[in-house]
């Protein structure tokens, strides 16, 4: 094995190994989009060494460039197609499965204790006399599931009464 052991740290001399782990900075692609970009990067190669032997057929005035000029044009509509295929898979990928929707765990014991303070608030409006729950007290003519509206009806307003003396 030479010099060097298999961990990669050489015999006998002090230093750093030739092997050092370092934290990814970004996460490995999912493997739908990681093929589809493997793809797209081998066709716009492709394309690209096409597009540059057309050139230099075209200077030369060689009979095949009218043929690889528009296997270039197809091969750019076909690397296109490759590039929005990478763009519609990265995107599906992330709409299916890249949305985790779990409250972190900050989230959860805050939430907990609103609801804890709000239950024993209620609890403790409760216990007082009167009943009264904090809340505001409904009009005596509504019905107990209605919702109180929100203006008082145009009868209750001196002004649109007919009778008002103003006129």
């Amino acid at each position: 094995m030479g010099m060097y052991e298999d961990d990669g740290v050489m015999v006998g001399a002090r230093g750093r190994s030739l092997w050092q782990e370092e934290a990814a900075r970004r996460r490995r692609m999912p493997d739908p989009v990681r093929d589809s970009a493997v793809r797209a990067v081998l066709i716009v190669a492709v394309t690209l060494t096409q597009a540059t032997v057309t050139f230099f057929l075209t200077l030369t005035g060689s009979w095949l460039a009218l043929p690889m000029a528009l296997g270039a044009i197809a091969g750019t509509v076909v690397a296109t197609w490759g590039v929005l295929d990478v763009l519609i898979t990265r995107q599906m990928w992330n709409q299916r499965y890249g949305v985790v929707s779990e409250p972190s765990s900050t989230a959860r014991g805050r939430r907990r204790e609103r609801r804890r303070a709000r239950q024993e608030a209620l609890a403790e409006a409760r216990r007082q006399p009167g009943g009264a729950t904090g809340r505001i007290p409904r009009s005596g003519g509504a019905p107990a599931g209605a919702r109180p509206a929100a203006w008082p009806p145009p009868g209750a307003d001196r002004r649109y009464r007919a009778s008002s003396g103003r006129g």
